[in-house]
């Protein structure tokens, strides 16, 4: 009798290792500020990216794809919770002021906002890691601190994530990383996230693991080695002379030209990092069996911070209220479903991630969980989801000249709702997807239904909202944007023809990428 009890203990146990070994592996790639257009697969001829453009060209592109939010934290919470982000109450990025602590002379008080990922919730690398899988974290994290970090959601190993947004010690060691070794004096942080992320890889070879690769790059500081700000300053003079290389659109000065010689640089490292995770798979022979996704957070950086970008023909960028904003490079490659070259119009967010790689690992979906979010398979295998609304929430303001406002898509229109004064902008995206002719005068019956929708919604969720501030003065207001946009405009223009002369450096040891002799 204890023979046969064996025999069944031992095929038990065989029979889930098989299972284990047959589940996909995962893995996600999220790059930080990468814009839509900071790509050669997506019509740039500037930058360089031909390793995520492999990645891109094996499975299916998503040429509608977004962000949940066109800043940093909230969309990074909904790729881990499934869920739009008014509803996780993580709407602005985490550390930024609200309520009377804003003083910017604006007209509102920013509102209030959840400032680390809800404990209560079921994060995805969670419900991996009670799936058998082996879950892993390297980069940016943004979501907590202590109590908050991602070993406190699932992730078993942590390598650099933390409390803050920007890394401490720029993007070559030291690091001054508390989550994170440094390495010798001048790596990269790109590359060393990469590499950490590649021999995760190989470690694990033998066992389903979900590893989530969250660069800091492209995020400021703004920052490469001399070899690859070389490379692309030759490469813009050769481009047609530019005089004029910012707007104004509303509020800010907005670059309108991508020829940034050191954010070409940072682009450039990224690839080259993702193409060592790439490599990996390949070298263990797990291309087929794995799910790799890339995407980004928010919209690239064309105002504000380090104006680094352009985003067009999209409208604005990160901080933005247009689809310059949130529209990001959005791929998902998992040959065992997907076809390679493969793409689809069918607008998506991070928020979907969650149920789908739950169905494509063969799991349980977690409907309590993952309620924003819908599993992307059927459209993976060429069929078609049920058309849904698409809500984004913002009641803040931001670095890069945005307004609080509310967004909502219902098919091919989106409505935006700005409350400084009420007012609604309305926009066919299908025939006007740079957001330049507003409909809302002309199309006053969807408008006001839209918005009621809107409404409805946000109230369910228990939305927050910002408030009139009682210390807004017009004057100084009025005074604040006529600074920028004159003295800062001719600041930028002058600054950024600067970093394309043959003898522009920024510092000695230019960001410490190098160390000199002395």
């Amino acid at each position: 009798m204890r023979q046969v009890f064996s025999f069944f203990v031992l095929l038990a146990l065989v029979t889930a290792n098989a299972a284990a070994v047959d589940r996909p592996n995962v893995v996600i790639v999220l790059v930080d500020d990468m814009g839509l257009h900071d790509l050669s697969i997506e019509g740039s001829t500037f930058y360089e990216s031909p390793h995520i453009d492999r990645l891109a060209r094996g499975g299916m592109r998503f040429t509608q794809g977004y962000a949940t939010c066109r800043v940093c934290s909230p969309s990074r919470a909904s790729i881990q919770l499934g869920q739009f982000t008014a509803r996780h109450g993580v709407t602005n990025w985490i550390g930024a002021k609200s309520g009377m602590e804003w003083k910017r002379e604006d007209r509102l008080l920013p509102a209030e906002y959840v400032r680390a990922l809800p404990a209560e919730d079921v994060a995805i690398a969670e419900a991996m890691k009670e799936a058998g899988y082996r879950t892993f974290f390297a980069g940016k994290w943004h979501l907590g601190g202590e109590g908050s970090l991602p070993t406190d959601h699932g992730y078993e190993i942590n390598i650099g994530g933390h409390h803050r947004g920007s890394p401490p010690g720029g993007f070559f060691a030291p690091y001054r990383n508390p989550e994170m070794e440094d390495g010798p004096a001048g790596e990269s942080l790109t590359m060393r996230l990469g590499r950490e992320t590649a021999d995760f890889i190989r470690e694990n070879r033998n066992r389903p693991f979900f590893a989530m690769l969250s660069f800091y790059s492209v995020h400021a500081p703004v920052q490469t080695s001399r070899e690859l700000w070389a490379k692309y300053q030759a490469s813009a003079a050769e481009m047609p002379k530019v005089t004029n290389r910012f707007k104004i659109d509303r509020t800010l000065p907005v670059r309108q030209v991508q020829d940034h010689p050191v954010y070409a640089g940072m682009v450039e490292t990224t690839d080259r990092a993702v193409g060592k995770v790439l490599d990996a798979l390949e070298e263990t022979g797990l291309t087929e069996s794995t799910i790799v996704i890339f995407t980004s957070d928010n919209g690239g950086v064309s105002s504000g911070d380090a104006f680094a970008t352009s985003n067009l023909p999209l409208r604005g960028g990160k901080g933005r209220q247009w689809e310059g904003g949130i529209r990001e490079p959005f791929y998902l490659r998992y040959p065992a479903v997907t076809q390679a070259n493969s793409t689809c119009s069918v607008p998506v967010t991070g928020a979907d991630f969650y149920p789908t790689i739950l169905e494509l690992c063969g799991l349980q979906p977690r409907p309590e969980q993952h309620v924003d979010g819908v599993s992307l398979v059927p459209l993976l295998k060429k069929q078609s989801i049920a058309e849904r609304p698409l809500y984004w929430h913002y009641p803040h303001y931001d670095n890069q000249g945005g307004e609080p406002s509310s967004l909502f898509r219902d098919g091919d229109w989106k409505l935006i709702h700005y409350y400084e004064d009420g007012r609604n902008e309305l926009y066919d995206l299908s025939v006007d997807p740079s957001e330049v002719s507003d409909l809302s005068l002309t199309h006053p019956v969807r408008t006001a239904d839209m918005w009621e929708q809107l409404q409805t919604w946000l109230e369910s969720v228990e939305a927050q909202f910002p408030e009139p501030d009682p210390r807004f003065s017009p004057a100084k207001t009025e005074a604040k944007f006529r600074r920028m946009q004159t003295e800062l405009k001719d600041r930028l223009e002058q600054s950024h023809a600067k970093m394309l002369e043959p003898d522009w450096k920024p510092n000695a040891t230019w960001w410490g990428s190098f160390v000199t002799e002395d």
